[in-house]
């Protein structure tokens, strides 16, 4: 490699991201989300992601119910019923839940898995 090519990979590493792009995974709440940008009295911009508003759980699709045994944790029911652990926030959203550790403060509680917002279910 090329010291110019060496320099240019290197610049195409300090480049910032485009303020339309996240780095968000597609297994992520925020994913496909944008960014905004505060402007605070010219200094220097402060970048965020866009506010996430919660759905209503009785919008979102049931696809199975879990019933919480002893010892487990958000992320192992995630795993088991979606397939992915960190997918436990559509556990959250599913069961009116803010912190994960509400879903399985109570054993035996029956739990609604569901599928995410904007995506029908059977009968709907």
């Amino acid at each position: 490699m090329t010291f110019d090519e060496q320099q240019q990979r290197l610049q195409a590493l300090i480049e910032p991201v485009p303020l339309s792009v996240t780095r968000f995974g597609p297994n992520s709440r925020y994913h496909g989300f944008g960014t905004k940008v505060l402007d605070a009295d010219g200094d220097r911009p402060v970048i965020y992601v866009k506010r996430r508003l919660v759905p209503h759980p009785e919008e979102l699709a049931t696809i199975a119910e879990h019933v919480v045994l002893d010892g487990e944790r958000p992320d192992h029911i995630a795993a088991t019923a979606l397939g992915d652990p960190e997918l436990f926030w559509r556990l959250c959203d599913a069961n009116r839940a803010i912190f994960p550790a509400e879903l399985v403060a109570e054993i035996g509680r029956r739990l609604r898995v569901a599928l995410p917002a904007g995506i029908p279910g059977v009968g709907q």
